[in-house]
């Protein structure tokens, strides 16, 4: 390449493209075509030429004029681009594209991916009914605990509520035996109240009728089931 072509080329210039619009383009409803199509515009506007025309576009795309016609058509109908009064150099009023709604949907994209999820109230009364039964503030394993529950496991509050009350029926009021509880009702597909409490009643049953049998052994007023034995 001799000296004058890159000379010519570094005169070119060059554009940032918004790593954020790269990442998000998808997110705010743009395919690859028209994506192309804005970052040819975007191209054009920081040359200079604010307006390109159809025919310019198509020039430096696999598109056809009428196609390049058709696409800005639409992301000035759906709000990517718009149209506003300008001037040239010269105080001449023309016409001119603008990106700014764009960017407004890239970082409000943005914004609603990065947004921190409030606890909901029912979330806030969970904890709560969690410290009046052990009567206590949770540690910070245990309040870790209860986040993993309700985040990553997908437990309901309601059944986790449940959980709570059979762990404190049972006399075992910590969170490996409640951990314990939810993991078999999830295995065994307990999903309500409902079946949760049929569940337990008919265990409550079996460890009953087992113990019975045992010759000598002490007769619960209400029996438990160990949950922490389930195998």
């Amino acid at each position: 390449m001799s000296k004058d072509k890159m000379l010519d080329w570094l005169d070119q210039g060059s554009i940032s493209i918004p790593k954020l619009l790269l990442q998000n383009y998808v997110q705010i409803g743009l395919n690859e075509q028209e994506l192309m199509l804005i970052l040819h515009v975007y191209s054009f506007i920081e040359q200079g030429n604010k307006f390109p025309t159809p025919n310019e576009l198509a020039i430096r795309m696999t598109l056809s004029t009428e196609e390049c016609t058709d696409i800005l058509r639409l992301l000035l109908k759906r709000s990517y681009i718009r149209i506003e009064e300008g001037s040239d150099e010269h105080g001449k009023i023309n016409e001119q594209y603008s990106l700014q709604p764009l960017w407004e949907k890239v970082l409000m994209s943005f914004v609603s991916e990065t947004a921190v999820e409030e606890p909901s109230q029912e979330d806030i009364n969970l904890y709560v009914m969690f410290e009046e039964e052990f009567g206590r503030p949770l540690s910070p394993f245990e309040g870790e605990t209860l986040s993993m529950w309700l985040d990553q496991d997908q437990y309901n509050p309601i059944i986790i509520k449940t959980a709570l009350r059979e762990a404190v029926l049972s006399g075992k009021l910590n969170f490996r035996y409640i951990d314990r509880i939810l993991f078999e009702w999830k295995k065994n597909g307990i999903k309500t109240v409902e079946q949760a409490q049929s569940y337990g009643k008919n265990i409550r049953k079996h460890q009953q009728k087992r113990s019975s049998t045992q010759e000598g052994e002490y007769k619960r007023t209400i029996p438990f089931y160990n949950w922490l034995e389930q195998q």
